[in-house]
């Protein structure tokens, strides 16, 4: 069957992202669109996940747990797990790489179980971590996550751009804003996502893949499959 998937997403945790565009938020206007699994990617930091899972239940949606990190060489690159308590053990683990500094004007609101706000982040969550990409790319894979380098053909902020070059490693899959995608992937499944700060983002680069049911190992099969995808 054919499956309507977006694993790049934000909430207000994101610095970059609106106050108001909470997880529950997410979820409804991705339900509202077709998305049948949904990914929640806030940088550097899985604390809206909770949230995020009660929202993806009472929508009817398969939800992906994970984080944007942003590497020590600045490269974005999505980390994503199928259980909750997983992308939380690894969200402390990111959090622990950040700088110990704090940029004001960014809320970074945390989300409680409840969907109402519960405080805010301390660390900016906006800067770089103290983990190389390749080093990163090795974590994720051995907690059995899935690990994206995200819009490696955006002039900034990815791996193409801040490398020079893709390295050829065992990505899960790489994403690029653009299909089909202008550098080498080696074999790797090129995926669109969203990227969603905004409500009004929501579902701009959903993707479908063909599964045999809806999970995470089925899309973890998915993904796998050489082809190209078309958005």
């Amino acid at each position: 069957m054919r499956v309507t998937i977006d694993l790049h997403n934000h909430s207000c945790l994101s610095p970059c992202a609106e106050d108001d565009f909470t997880p529950g938020l997410l979820a409804v206007e991705a339900m509202e669109q077709g998305i049948e699994i949904l990914g929640l990617t806030d940088h550097n930091s899985a604390l809206n996940c909770p949230c995020f899972a009660e929202a993806c239940e009472l929508c009817g949606i398969m939800p992906v747990f994970g984080l944007e990190v942003n590497t020590a060489e600045d490269v974005h690159v999505l980390s994503l797990f199928e259980r909750l308590a997983d992308a939380l053990e690894f969200s402390r683990y990111v959090e622990m790489l950040l700088p110990d500094i704090r940029i004001p004007k960014h809320r970074q609101i945390i989300i409680g179980d409840d969907g109402e706000p519960d405080g805010e982040f301390g660390k900016s969550l906006w800067g770089s971590c103290d983990i190389p990409f390749d080093s990163l790319i090795d974590e994720v894979l051995s907690r059995d996550g899935l690990v994206i380098p995200a819009h490696i053909d955006r002039p900034a902020n990815s791996a193409v751009a801040n490398l020079g070059f893709l390295p050829d490693l065992p990505y899960s899959a790489v994403e690029s804003v653009v299909i089909p995608c202008p550098h080498e992937t080696y074999g790797s499944r090129v995926i669109t996502g969203s990227d969603a700060h905004f409500l009004s983002d929501v579902g701009r680069r959903k993707f479908t893949l063909d599964m045999d049911e809806i999970s995470f190992e089925a899309l973890k099969r998915a993904l796998a499959e050489p082809p190209e995808l078309t958005p």
